[in-house]
């Protein structure tokens, strides 16, 4: 199923070929720095530019030799290039290419994301214009509280999803560094020019200060920030199947014709696809943790962090492209049922309207307290009756002195209560 929704091009960021692409990019370009520092003959890199090559099936059946990705992937190349390939390499240490080459995947992985949450929240303005003013009732706690619209539940998943944006931006900034600094950093045995000269043609920044590897603060900033995305996600599904229980049914996933609910039962329409965001939320905040294990690492460097990245930071980018891609189709397609909102408003029979009286009594002089036991006590006798809620309060003699019936009509009115949803779209941006 993720392969149905997942665009290519993030699958092939995190193969095999783009990563051992990059690899032979950064050994290239480290070989170029280092002629312009006269420590290779230019003859020799010319040779190596035309020359280098690998094939994947033969760099692994070398690791299984050597048991060294990066040894295997550097004889491969060898293979191909001839004597000139002893200039690759010098004064590099295998993170130097990897952590580097990780940063370039990521960068690339985020950028795509960065799209994907902007085609989701196109969708969700659209939505939010179109139920701008479709009154529905609003819940607290599960219960019915006050008047909204769904308009402004859409109009606040926009708003969380920009906030996406924004962290996703800034956590790929943070990422996109490079390193080419030696065994421990320090550059020993070749000159930081060379980071700068690979980095600035990678679209990297060289990190400040490095040990064997880049600090994974770094890593951890940008898997949380993706499970934070995912936890926005889950809330909107999370959401949306509250809407869809049969009790409530103001709005369902898209049913398509052929499509079944259950093996059992031939009537149930089921929020499956709400209920697989939920679900792959969980994965990206388990890989959150993960990543964060990775930030405590022995002296300069130990390898505890690598094998754990290799799963975590492709699945955590592919999980939550797939989940974007969910979500959006769902927006898209959603089926919102206002006729059945507005049944649901009259459920308490006008209760959501306490608030409102209340606070009308307590400008007319009455005393907080007394207003409130005076229209709790209606409200009880509502949800024990069922009798409306205005008649109740009409009856009620100190409620009838104190309010006109033209008062009380005003009080019961949805137009008050949602008289400032254009303020609000204009505040979040969806004018």
């Amino acid at each position: 199923m993720i392969a149905r929704y997942t665009r290519p091009a993030m699958g092939r960021i995190w193969d095999e070929h783009n990563k051992f692409q990059i690899w032979l990019d950064i050994e290239i370009l480290a070989c170029e720095a280092q002629a312009e520092n006269g420590v290779i003959p230019r003859e020799a890199v010319d040779v190596i530019r035309a020359k280098a090559s690998f094939d994947v099936a033969r760099i692994e059946e070398i690791e299984r030799e050597v048991k060294h990705d990066v040894i295997a992937f550097l004889t491969n190349v060898g293979e191909h290039i001839g004597p000139e390939a002893r200039y690759m390499h010098l004064g590099m240490t295998s993170s130097d290419v990897l952590d580097t080459c990780l940063a370039v995947q990521m960068k690339q992985a985020g950028e795509l994301l960065l799209g994907g949450l902007g085609k989701l929240t196109d969708v969700l303005a659209r939505r939010a214009r179109e139920f701008r003013n479709t009154v529905m009732v609003g819940r607290t706690h599960g219960i019915h509280a006050e008047p909204t619209t769904f308009g402004l539940k859409l109009a606040l998943w926009f708003d969380e999803m920009r906030r996406n944006i924004d962290r996703l931006r800034s956590a790929v900034d943070r990422i996109s560094v490079g390193q080419i600094s030696g065994a421990v950093g320090t550059y020993e045995h070749l000159s930081p020019a060379v980071e700068e000269y690979v980095c600035a043609r990678l679209g990297l920044t060289p990190a400040p200060v490095s040990t064997q590897i880049l600090q994974r603060d770094r890593h951890a900033e940008y898997m949380t920030t993706l499970a934070l995305a995912g936890s926005s996600l889950e809330k909107v599904a999370t959401e949306i199947r509250h809407l869809q229980r049969t009790e409530v049914l103001e709005a369902e996933e898209y049913f398509a014709k052929g499509q079944k609910g259950s093996s059992a039962m031939p009537h149930k329409r089921n929020p499956i696809t709400c209920e697989r965001i939920a679900g792959l939320s969980r994965v990206l905040r388990g890989n959150a943790l993960a990543a964060m294990e990775n930030v405590s690492l022995w002296h300069e460097r130990d390898i505890t962090h690598s094998s754990v990245e290799r799963i975590i930071v492709p699945d955590s980018c592919m999980l939550l492209d797939y989940m974007i891609a969910l979500t959006t189709d769902v927006i898209d397609r959603l089926i919102v049922y206002p006729d059945t909102m507005a049944k649901n408003l009259d459920r308490t029979h006008g209760l959501i309207f306490s608030q409102s009286v209340l606070l009308a009594l307590t400008k007319k002089g009455m005393r907080r307290e007394e207003a409130y036991r005076i229209v709790q006590a209606a409200a009880m006798e509502v949800w024990q009756s069922g009798r409306n809620f205005r008649d109740v309060l009409t009856g009620i003699p100190e409620v009838a002195n104190a309010l006109t019936a033209g008062e009380m009509g005003e009080l019961f009115s949805l137009e008050k209560s949602i008289r400032n949803v254009d303020y609000i779209f204009s505040r979040v941006g969806l004018s």
